[in-house]
C-alpha cells in the first residue's frame, strides 16, 4: 500500500481522491508532506516527517546539497568524541565564501542529544530551502540570495545515538513510538560521549566580565579565552564549534533546544551567582528582546496566553525571558558567542517534550516554519557598512561602537561589518589602531525593511604607544597557541613505537613547566 501524503491544505491543493489527512491519523504510517506556495500545476516540496539516524541525516544533507549545488554545500567542522562528523549545510548564492556585506547566520540543533526536535526541524528546513528555491519561491530566493546561512543540525550526534536507542528500547513495535518518547528521561543522551554537558563546556567569559565590569576601560566584547580554560576537559564538539564561531563573521544565531516553550537570551549566567533567578541583561538587551520576539511572535503558540503549556511558566512574558532570570548557569554557548565574537545568539526551547513522537513532527514543523524563516530574515536590520582607509582598502579588525551600548563589533577580512540595532537615533564611531576616529549620527526608522548602509573612511595616523593597553584583555591564548591543533600529532598515543616514551614535546610545553604548573598531559592523549 502507498504511504499517505499529509498535505498542507492552506498552501497545497488536494484532489477529491486524496483529501486532507489529519496528521494524528497517520500514527502508524510513514509521513510525507507535500508543501508548496505555487499553483496546483507546479511540483511541490515533499518532506518525509520521520526521525533520521546519524547516517541517514548525513546522507540526506549531502543529497540536498548535491540537488542544490548552485546555492548549497556541506562541510564538516570537526568530529564528535566517537568520531562522527559534525556536518554543516550552507545556503547562499555563492557557496563556500563570504561575500562583502552579506550577513552570516547560523542555526544549531541537538546540542543536548536527547533534545531532538530542533535537529529534525533543521533537517526539514534544509530540504525546504533547497526545494523552494528551485521551485521559484520568491521569498526563499530573496533570503538565500542576500544571506549566508549555516545549519548544524546535530552538535551532539553521540548523545542522539544514546537517546534514540533508549526510546527504541521503550517502544512497542506494534504501536507508534509515542509511549517510548514519554518514557524517555530528561537526561538519557543529554551529554556527549564523555558525559560532558556541551552547554556548560564553553569558556566562562561572563564571570570575567562581572569581575572586571567596574573598570572604566575594560571592554565587554571580544573577551579572550583564558589560559586556565585549556587545563580543564574541553569536549571535541565544543572545540569544533568554537573554532567554527571564530572562523566566520557570524551576526546572529539560534540554538534549538527542548523541554520548555520559550525563547531565552543572554546573559545566561547571573551577575549575582548566589541568586538563582536574577535578571542579568547584556548591553544589547533591547536588540536581544527584539530577536526573541521575532521568533516567539511568528511561532504558532509560543507567545499566546495558553496556561496549559509546560506548567504555564512563561505565558505572562509572552514566551521570552532573560536566561539568568529563568535559571543561571556558566559556560553556555550563547554567552560565549556574545562576549567573544560579534554574534548575538538566542536559545529556542521548542516544547515540553524533548523527544516527541513521530506523529508530532509535522505539526511542529507547521508551528515553527514561519518562525525559522522570520528569524533568518531578521538578520537584515540595524546597520551594515565597510570601514576603509583613504585608498579605499577595507580595514580588518576595526571597531564600530554605538554610543550608550558598551559592546563593539569588529570588521571582517575586507572591512565589512554588521550591527543589529533597533529603530531610533544612534551615534556610531569607527576606530582602528593607527587610524583616525570617525563618528556619524544615524536614524533608523521603524519601517526600515533592510539594514541601513553606513560606511567609514579612516585617515592613517602615526602610531603612538597606547597607555591604556594594559587595561584591555591580554592576547587570546588561541592566538598564541591553539592547544588542540598543536597537539594533533601527539594525540595517537603516549608512547612511541616499541614502548619508549616520547621525548619530543610541543614547543609551548615549557610555558607550563617553567611557570610551576603541571603540563596538561591529557591533551597529548585522545579525548
Amino acid at each position: 500500500m502507498a504511504w499517505p501524503y499529509f498535505l498542507d491544505c492552506d498552501r497545497f491543493f488536494a484532489s477529491e481522491e486524496e483529501g486532507c489527512f489529519d496528521p494524528l491519523a497517520g500514527l502508524r504510517a510513514k509521513q510525507e508532506v507535500a508543501l508548496s506556495s505555487l499553483s496546483p500545476e507546479e511540483p511541490s516540496t515533499i518532506i518525509q516527517f520521520t526521525y533520521t539516524s546519524n547516517v541517514q541525516m548525513n546522507s540526506l544533507l549531502k543529497r540536498t546539497a548535491a540537488k542544490c549545488s548552485h546555492i548549497s554545500h556541506v562541510y564538516s567542522i570537526g568530529r564528535s568524541t566517537e568520531g562522527r562528523d559534525l556536518l554543516v549545510i550552507e545556503f547562499t548564492n555563492n557557496p563556500g565564501q563570504h561575500e562583502l556585506l552579506e550577513p552570516e547566520i547560523k542555526l544549531v540543533g541537538n546540542m543536548h542529544g536527547n533534545e531532538v526536535l530542533g535537529r529534525q526541524l533543521l533537517i526539514y528546513l534544509a530540504q525546504y530551502l533547497c526545494s523552494e528555491y528551485n521551485l521559484g519561491n520568491e521569498r526563499i530566493q530573496t533570503i538565500i540570495n542576500t544571506t549566508r546561512i549555516h545549519i548544524l543540525a546535530s552538535m551532539n550526534p553521540d548523545g542522539y545515538e544514546l537517546a534514540a536507542s533508549e526510546v527504541e528500547d521503550n517502544n512497542d513495535p506494534e504501536f507508534s513510538n509515542q509511549e517510548g518518547h514519554l518514557l524517555n528521561g530528561w537526561t538519557n543522551g543529554r551529554t556527549n560521549a564523555q558525559n560532558i554537558d556541551l552547554n556548560r563546556n564553553f569558556p566562562d567569559l561572563t564571570s570575567i566580565l562581572y569581575r572586571s565590569r567596574r573598570s572604566r576601560h575594560f571592554r565587554t566584547d571580544h573577551i579572550p579565552i583564558p589560559d586556565a580554560y585549556w587545563f580543564g576537559k574541553v569536549a571535541p564538539e565544543t572545540y569544533a564549534v568554537m573554532k567554527w564561531i571564530r572562523s566566520l563573521p557570524f551576526v546572529q544565531s539560534a540554538s534549538l533546544h527542548g523541554g520548555e516553550l520559550v525563547i531565552s537570551y543572554p546573559f545566561d549566567f547571573s551577575k549575582h551567582p548566589n541568586e538563582e533567578r536574577m535578571f542579568s541583561p547584556t548591553p544589547d538587551e533591547q536588540a536581544f528582546k527584539q530577536l526573541a520576539r521575532t521568533y516567539a511572535d511568528a511561532h504558532a503558540t509560543m507567545s499566546n496566553n495558553d496556561t496549559e503549556r509546560c506548567g504555564a511558566s512563561f505565558y505572562r512574558s509572552r514566551g521570552i525571558i532573560n536566561g539568568a532570570e529563568w535559571y543561571s548557569f556558566a559556560g553556555g554557548m550563547s554567552d560565549f558567542n556574545y562576549l567573544h565574537t560579534n554574534c548575538l545568539e538566542i536559545t529556542v526551547e521548542l516544547g515540553c517534550d524533548k523527544f516527541p513522537s513521530e506523529a508530532e513532527l509535522y505539526p511542529e514543523w507547521k508551528r515553527n516554519k514561519e518562525a525559522l524563516l522570520s528569524f533568518l530574515e531578521s538578520v537584515h536590520r540595524g546597520i551594515k557598512g565597510v570601514v576603509k582607509d583613504s585608498d579605499g582598502n577595507g580595514i580588518k579588525g576595526a571597531t564600530v561602537a554605538v554610543r550608550g551600548i558598551r559592546k563593539d563589533v569588529t570588521t571582517a577580512e575586507n572591512g565589512d561589518y554588521w550591527r543589529l540595532l533597533n529603530p531610533g537615533t544612534h551615534i556610531l564611531t569607527a576606530t582602528a589602531k593607527g587610524y583616525s576616529r570617525v563618528s556619524k549620527r544615524v536614524f533608523l526608522p521603524h519601517n526600515l525593511n533592510k539594514a541601513g548602509r553606513v560606511d567609514f573612511v579612516l585617515e592613517k595616523l602615526p602610531v603612538e604607544p597606547d597607555i591604556d593597553d594594559h587595561l584591555f584583555p591580554m592576547v587570546d591564548t588561541w592566538d598564541r597557541f591553539d592547544p588542540y591543533n598543536q597537539f594533533e600529532r601527539y594525540r595517537d598515543a603516549d608512547v612511541a613505537e616499541g614502548g619508549v616514551e616520547r621525548e619530543e614535546k610541543p614547543w609551548w610545553w615549557s610555558y607550563f613547566s617553567q611557570s610551576g604548573i603541571s603540563p596538561p598531559n591529557w591533551l597529548l592523549r585522545n579525548v
